[in-house]
């Protein structure tokens, strides 16, 4: 399922989140904005600038379209449906997992990375 616009994935997190790809979610951040690498916590977890930048674009768009914590995990497509749910006592995919125990609250970025194009 891939996006032409922020509404388009909007109304897929509402709609069928279910269905959402993680190539597909990426490729519309790269399409709207300007991503700047940047370092971030997620919970217990440092990442540093250009280290897990998917998680970073992910988490950086769930927060500048207000999206509530099962629309951010949604984002992660397969990797947080199968990988993750799939096996929940593993120790892969960091990021969402700890997303998935602090959500939002536990982001912190040391600069917003996200700058909508013109």
């Amino acid at each position: 399922m891939s996006f032409t616009s922020l509404d388009d994935l909007k109304r897929a997190l509402e709609q069928d989140p279910g269905h959402i790809d993680f190539a597909d979610v990426i490729a519309l951040v790269d399409a709207q904005f300007s991503f700047t690498a940047t370092a971030f916590a997620n919970g217990e977890l440092q990442n540093a600038a250009g280290q897990n930048n998917g998680s970073c674009k992910l988490l950086a768009l769930g927060q500048y379209l207000a999206l509530d914590k099962d629309q951010t995990l949604a984002l992660f497509g397969h990797y947080y449906r199968d990988e993750v749910l799939g096996n929940p006592d593993g120790s892969d995919h960091g990021n969402i997992r700890n997303f998935m125990r602090t959500g939002h609250a536990g982001v912190a970025f040391a600069q917003f990375p996200l700058l909508a194009k013109a």
